[in-house]
């Protein structure tokens, strides 16, 4: 697994709210018909390829963005039915 930050603005129809950097740790596979595929555990769905394993690296950046913009506008959507939970491990 490779572990490394992404940054990202925060915002809801398109205002900026603040700058948010966190950082995922990803699974880089070679794929079978040639090039890499890269994924996020922890954001289901977060997939991404590239013809090189930096191509694949940087895919998969822009992919979390989209998939924490995308979650942004459905949390928006669902304001009333969404709880958070905070765990210790």
């Amino acid at each position: 697994m490779t572990s490394f930050r992404v940054s990202y603005n925060v915002g809801i129809g398109g205002h900026v709210k603040r700058r948010r950097s966190l950082v995922y740790d990803v699974v880089l596979e070679p794929s079978e018909d040639g090039g890499y595929t890269v994924y996020v555990p922890g954001l289901r769905g977060c997939v991404s390829e590239g013809e090189t394993e930096e191509e694949a690296l940087e895919n998969i950046r822009d992919a979390i963005v989209t998939w924490h913009a995308t979650w942004e506008d459905i949390a928006a959507e669902r304001q009333g039915r969404l709880r958070q939970v905070e765990v210790t491990l």
